[in-house]
């Protein structure tokens, strides 16, 4: 195992951090020596399996950080970055930025009970969960000086940006704007070393897939389609995420990479 990122002082931050692709991403930077700083919002019942998983990387030797805050709260975002300051010190530096906040509602637009029915404030609540939140923090990280000469940003969309699926429509409002919004950093940030990219996961049985409407049936048909007949993993998304922090991967930029062993050409 190569651990690039030993003794360099450089950071993580991974909105989304304890469960699903989050996790897997974080337990996987760890693994090649790089601190890493957790953002999450989770139940006290939850917490028990989260700090066996959090335990996984600091066994790693590395620093870890953990905050179980909303990371949309604008008081909450200041007392990390003040937290993340103290700690990183002067010679500190974020590497790499992971944006894997699964928040939204999954209405249908028509509906019997019209309570139920999708409404202005669901898709409002949703864009900015899943997509502006990706620049308010990129923003708040980058005016306190905490990012790298050569910082990645990392977000993760999908196929419901394009493909039309029962009651996704707000998640897939947001999607695309998310995808919009990195495009934009990427242009925007880039004369400051910042390079940002989406990265779009095929199928993944994650606990937030599994509140989609229908997913048993989408799984099912990846299942037959799918090129190697498989889901994807957020292990393999995390090996990207890995790949994109990279050195060799300074030169990508502003790019929707699809990680789903081929899902979306069939």
């Amino acid at each position: 195992m190569v651990r690039e990122f030993t003794h360099k002082n450089e950071w993580a931050v991974i909105l989304g951090g304890s469960s699903g692709l989050g996790l897997a991403t974080a337990k996987k930077l760890a693994k090649h020596g790089l601190n890493i700083c957790v953002l999450h919002r989770d139940r006290k019942s939850d917490m028990s399996r989260i700090e066996n998983d959090f335990e996984i990387i600091r066994n790693e030797n590395v620093q870890l950080l953990a905050f179980n805050v909303d990371a949309l709260h604008t008081e909450k975002r200041a007392h990390v970055i003040s937290e993340l300051k103290e700690n990183l010190g002067s010679a500190g530096k974020i590497r790499i930025f992971v944006h894997s906040i699964a928040k939204g509602n999954l209405k249908p637009m028509v509906a019997e009970d019209e309570s139920t029915q999708l409404k202005n404030d669901d898709f409002s609540l949703t864009i900015n969960a899943m997509a502006i939140s990706l620049y308010d923090w990129v923003k708040a990280l980058f005016t306190a000086k905490l990012f790298a000469d050569d910082t990645r940003i990392i977000s993760f969309t999908s196929e419901g940006n394009q493909k039309v699926w029962q009651n996704y429509a707000a998640v897939s409002a947001a999607k695309v704007t998310l995808e919009a919004i990195t495009r934009n950093i990427a242009l925007e940030f880039a004369p400051y070393g910042i390079k940002a990219n989406c990265i779009q996961a095929g199928v993944t049985d994650t606990n937030s897939f599994q509140r989609i409407p229908g997913s048993e049936t989408i799984k099912n048909h990846v299942l037959k389609t799918n090129p190697f007949k498989r889901l994807t993993t957020p292990e393999d998304v995390a090996n990207v995420v890995y790949l994109l922090s990279k050195d060799e991967a300074k030169w990508i930029n502003g790019s929707i990479i699809p990680v789903d062993g081929g899902e979306h050409i069939v």
